[in-house]
């Protein structure tokens, strides 16, 4: 069987696939900095995503960003899977230096010892994000498919918050497919942008096979319950079990494809393992739309806490108002139907939840640093 690198692999995703791929008997090692805001303090003792893979899998602990950590875990690799990457499409727009030197410049360091020493590696699979598509596909009803800039923050400030043409028409969603224009409206989406073409175009020339997978909005058993910067699913969870209301943006109806984390290993795995998939992008969802209130008030049925709905009405500057894929070619080329939708996987989700002590909530503290910012309207 191959070796197989996962940078990130005591992430959230990483660990569940480090998990899945050990079954199937690959030899992994894992590449991973045990980030605070992810795994809380003293992770090594406390995280539940690191115990998990702790002596099962060849663990180092480093950053991307280092050449040395790089060279330390490409020994002997025949497969890389690069999930190692900050994420938050808020906190991106003002920790901007950080997230380039990592998801940028850490795919740049490792595809620059790749292309200039010898090595084993033979695919790379790198997680991409719905986040590049910005605010997606939608039709006009006179013009067609169109891809609509990104929201005005006057129109947001008056309360319109659904997308509109430069006509004022206001558009239809369609869901998005691989070949849907790609506009980011995030830091966080351009250095998603960035490592795809990087790999994409780079390893080709290297002899090396290349998969990038567009994942929506990923959730499930394991995720981080504590950091308030990423994944609704786990924020409003914490403000639920702490008896605190939720607050929603907007008006509530932005909506996302949730995709269930073990529809998402599958994915990855055939991506791994297929031939077919080789110099292929990929949307990995299950091609519906979700809005953020359905999301509420499945969770406060699922937890049995009556907590209010706030509709705030407030916004962050670069989220987008709705994405949703478009899998037909997935289908098509790699035979990959989700398994799990989001009524049975909200209640895989909060029965592990609710086996998990109760974290703070976080959220006003992050909020205020981005009010602080100017991005919180």
């Amino acid at each position: 069987m191959k070796n197989i690198l996962i940078t990130g692999g005591a992430g959230f995703i990483g660990s569940n696939l480090a998990m899945k791929l050990i079954e199937k008997g690959y030899e992994i090692t894992v590449l991973d900095n045990l980030s605070e805001q992810i795994h809380g303090e003293n992770p090594e003792v406390t995280s539940p995503l690191f115990r998990r893979i702790k002596d099962k899998v060849k663990f180092l602990k480093g950053t991307v960003t280092s050449r040395e950590d790089w060279e330390n875990a490409l020994r002997n690799q025949h497969i890389i899977v690069h999930f190692a990457a900050e994420t938050g499409t808020g906190q991106s727009m003002y920790c901007i230096e950080k997230y380039t030197e990592v998801n940028i410049q850490g795919t740049a360091i490792m595809l620059d010892i790749l292309a200039n020493s010898k090595h084993s590696v033979e695919k790379i699979i790198i997680a991409s994000s719905r986040s590049i598509y910005g605010e997606g596909k939608y039709k006009h009803s006179k013009l067609g498919v169109v891809y609509p800039s990104h929201r005005k923050e006057i129109e947001m400030l008056n309360g319109n918050f659904e997308l509109t043409y430069s006509d004022n028409v206001v558009l239809e969603l369609l869901a998005t497919d691989e070949e849907s224009k790609i506009h980011p409206s995030s830091v966080y989406g351009i250095t998603k942008q960035n490592q795809e073409q990087m790999i994409m175009t780079v390893c080709p020339t290297l002899g090396i096979d290349s998969v990038a997978f567009r994942y929506q909005n990923v959730y499930g058993p394991g995720q981080s319950l504590s950091n308030p910067y990423t994944g609704i699913l786990s924020i409003f969870s914490t403000q639920i079990r702490n008896h605190n209301a939720i607050q929603i943006f907007e008006d509530g109806k932005e909506s996302r494809d949730f995709v269930f984390i073990d529809d998402v290993v599958e994915a990855t795995i055939l991506g791994i393992e297929k031939k077919e998939a080789n110099g292929h992008v990929f949307n990995v969802g299950t091609g519906v739309a979700i809005d953020v209130v359905e999301v509420a008030n499945s969770l406060i049925e699922a937890y049995n806490i009556d907590v209010p709905i706030e509709i705030t009405g407030r916004f962050r500057l670069g989220d987008i108002r709705h994405n949703y894929a478009d899998l037909s070619k997935i289908k098509a080329i790699l035979d990959f139907q989700p398994k799990v939708y989001f009524k049975e996987g909200i209640e895989k989700f909060s029965s592990w939840v609710l086996e998990q002590e109760i974290q703070e909530d976080k959220l006003s503290k992050s909020l205020e640093e981005m009010k602080k910012k100017g991005l919180l309207k």
